[in-house]
C-alpha cells in the first residue's frame, strides 16, 4: 500500500511541485494539499495520514512547527518533514525538540525530497547541518553569534533596547552593544533598516 501525503504548503508554485513529485513515485499517494497549518490535525484525526510535508509559515499566520508539535503529541506514527525557504535558525532547533522526522530547505536541498521522504519513511531523521548561508550586506547569516540573533528577532519589534533587554534578561546596555556589532557587521546604517533586511532575508523572524 502506499503511504498516504498531506502536504500543508501556502505557496502555490511549490505546493504544486510537491504535488507532482508525490504522484510520479507510486510508493506514494496525494491525501489533501492545503494552505492552513490548523486545518492538518483535522487529516490526522480522521486518520490516513502517514506523512506530511509542512511549511513553517502558512496561511492566515498559522504556524507549521506549532501545528507539527501538536500532531506528533497525538499521533506520534505520522512522519513529518518541515519544509522551508527561511533560513531561521531558531526553526532547526525547535523541529529536532519537537520530534519532527526530518527538516528540508527548498531552495538550498543537499538531496532530493524524494529521497529524504524515502529515508524519512524508512525510519531515519534526515536533517542538515546548518541552515543555508544568506548575505546581508557585508557579511552573512553565520557570522551572527546565538545572542545577536536572538536580539535581532526581537528588533523586529520596533521596541527599545530596555524592552528588549527585559525580555532577553539582559541590560539595555548590551543590547545596544550587540545591535552596533551587527551594523558594523553588515554596514547597514540605522537599526530598522537591519531588522527589515533580516526579517525579509527570512534569517530572523519572530
Amino acid at each position: 500500500m502506499p503511504y498516504q501525503v498531506l502536504i500543508v504548503e501556502d505557496q502555490e508554485m511549490p505546493r504544486q511541485l510537491f504535488e507532482i513529485w508525490v504522484k510520479s513515485d507510486s510508493r506514494y499517494r496525494l491525501t489533501a494539499s492545503i494552505s492552513n497549518a490548523e486545518l492538518a490535525m483535522e487529516f490526522c484525526n480522521h486518520g490516513g495520514v502517514d506523512l506530511i510535508l509542512m511549511d513553517v509559515l502558512t496561511e492566515l499566520g498559522s504556524n507549521g512547527l506549532d501545528a507539527a508539535e501538536a500532531i506528533k503529541k497525538r499521533h506520534p506514527g505520522v512522519k513529518i518533514i518541515v519544509v522551508t525557504s527561511m533560513p531561521e535558525s531558531s526553526w532547526l532547533r525547535r523541529a529536532r525538540e519537537i520530534g519532527v522526522d526530518s527538516f528540508w530547505y527548498k531552495d538550498a536541498q543537499q538531496e532530493p525530497l524524494l529521497t529524504v521522504m524515502e529515508r524519512t519513511m524508512a525510519g531515519e531523521c534526515v536533517y542538515p547541518d546548518d541552515t543555508p548561508t544568506v548575505r546581508i550586506g557585508f557579511t552573512d547569516n553565520h557570522d551572527f553569534s546565538e545572542r545577536e540573533l536572538d536580539i535581532l528577532r526581537e528588533l523586529i519589534s520596533g521596541d527599545s533596547n530596555a524592552e528588549i533587554g527585559s525580555r532577553l534578561g539582559i541590560a539595555a546596555s548590551t543590547v545596544k552593544y550587540h545591535v552596533q556589532n551587527m551594523l558594523e557587521k553588515t554596514g547597514m546604517h540605522t537599526r530598522t533598516e537591519l531588522a527589515a533586511v533580516a526579517r525579509s532575508l527570512g534569517i530572523a523572524i519572530k
